[in-house]
């Protein structure tokens, strides 16, 4: 199946959003272990959910992830904060047409298709894993790119995304996923 196609599915997501995508080739994708730390040192949730390190594949592993693929679509989505609307929600129903896409393009033949999103997984309040119990949302639950070691910042800038870190929580957020496609 031709870049052309693609971008049709892509298109349907990225419509009505302010959001953009591109195909990208995996090989520019960038992994690196001091990304994993940054989850354990500067986020809340490691070690607490299904989605998020030591959980997830390692930067090493993610690299052969990578490898076994030839094309892969790269998601912007901004998500601005705005009176009266969720920034989480909005981003939650990004993540979760992201989801859907990668159901709708296996059905189509695109057997390999994976997504992984953004920022730590928010299906439910609180992961089942803190219970001992399997994951409540198995068949929607998907790591995030910088929980599987990947540094978002040098895979968007490879791509022709600007990106930098937000000084205010008020700023607009630039969120991104990558789809694997084969």
């Amino acid at each position: 199946m031709d870049n052309v196609s693609l971008e049709l599915y892509w298109s349907k997501v990225i419509e009505g959003r302010s959001a953009e995508a591109k195909l990208v080739h995996p090989s520019s994708i960038v992994t690196a272990p001091w990304v994993r730390m940054k989850c354990q040192f500067g986020c809340t949730m490691y070690g607490k959910g299904y989605c998020c390190p030591p959980d997830t594949p390692t930067p090493d592993q993610m690299r052969r992830i990578l490898d076994s693929y030839h094309r892969g679509i790269l998601f912007h989505v901004e998500a601005a904060k705005m009176p009266g609307r969720s920034r989480k929600k909005y981003l939650m129903d990004f993540f979760g047409s992201l989801v859907d896409l990668e159901a709708d393009m296996f059905k189509d033949g695109y057997y390999k298709v994976f997504a992984l999103l953004a920022g730590p997984c928010e299906l439910c309040k609180e992961c089942a894993k803190q219970g001992g119990k399997p994951c409540t949302f198995g068949l929607r639950a998907r790591p995030s790119m910088e929980g599987c070691g990947i540094d978002v910042y040098q895979s968007a800038r490879n791509n022709g995304f600007f990106v930098r870190p937000l000084r205010e929580k008020e700023e607009t957020q630039n969120n991104f996923c990558l789809l694997l496609v084969d």
